[in-house]
């Protein structure tokens, strides 16, 4: 009996996204455009978060927002009336994003010398880390009331991440949640990452994360007049 051919459907479809990925880092690095992937789970603050971001640095940049969502458009206007302009891509089921869904989604940026564009992606710590979606920096954003395990639970979003956030820092005292047991376990997937606590509702050590983000943006820049 003849064997039974098997097609590996996951490796060819990563495979053809890593390679839009590329495409679409080529098309950014001539824009020197910064693009931004935050990939949190459900409910981690990602929207305020993002919301204190875009107001602390609205003024300086010309910012964009791709919201992605298996449907709603809520959190699309909520960026929206910060005066920022946002387009809101529905996955159609999916759970996460993938670099074509990006690529449409932001068509109509490139051309509008944006500097930088933030990628909401869809709230799990599972598929989002799976995906190249052809970003510069790649943020997990973890809340304190998440617990400090989940590095042990999903260690491949943490490894594909360049700096993880630790959100609601504001509610450390009500939660079981030990910030260097975190980092320990942080680092013991990617030794050279970053793990910065902040508070979106009152302001703490926002100014680090404001400061990481705009050294990204400078090297972008930068990279972009030597290309």
């Amino acid at each position: 009996m003849d064997k039974v051919k098997v097609i590996e459907i996951k490796e060819i479809i990563i495979e053809n996204n890593d390679l839009i990925a590329k495409e679409l880092k080529k098309e950014t690095d001539k824009t020197g455009t910064l693009v931004v992937n935050i990939m949190s789970s459900p409910g981690s603050g990602k929207t305020t978060f993002l919301t204190r971001t875009i107001n602390s640095l609205k003024d300086k940049y010309k910012i964009a927002v791709l919201e992605a969502d298996i449907d709603g458009d809520v959190d699309a206007y909520k960026i929206q009336a910060l005066g920022v302009d946002a387009i809101q891509l529905h996955t159609g089921g999916e759970c996460h994003l993938t670099a074509n869904m990006v690529r449409e989604g932001i068509a109509g940026f490139l051309d509008k010398n944006y500097d930088i564009i933030f990628l909401e992606n869809i709230g799990n710590l599972v598929c989002p880390a799976e995906f190249d979606v052809g970003a510069d920096v790649n943020i997990e954003l973890l809340s304190v009331p998440e617990g400090d395990d989940k590095p042990l639970k999903y260690p491949l979003m943490f490894k594909v991440s360049d700096y993880v956030i630790v959100s609601k820092y504001d509610t450390l005292s009500y939660f079981d949640f030990d910030l260097n047991l975190f980092t320990e376990r942080v680092k013991k997937i990617k030794k050279d990452i970053e793990v910065i606590p902040v508070s979106a509702l009152d302001g703490f050590n926002f100014d680090s994360w404001l400061n990481i983000l705009e050294n990204e943006l400078k090297n972008k820049k930068k990279a972009d007049k030597i290309d």
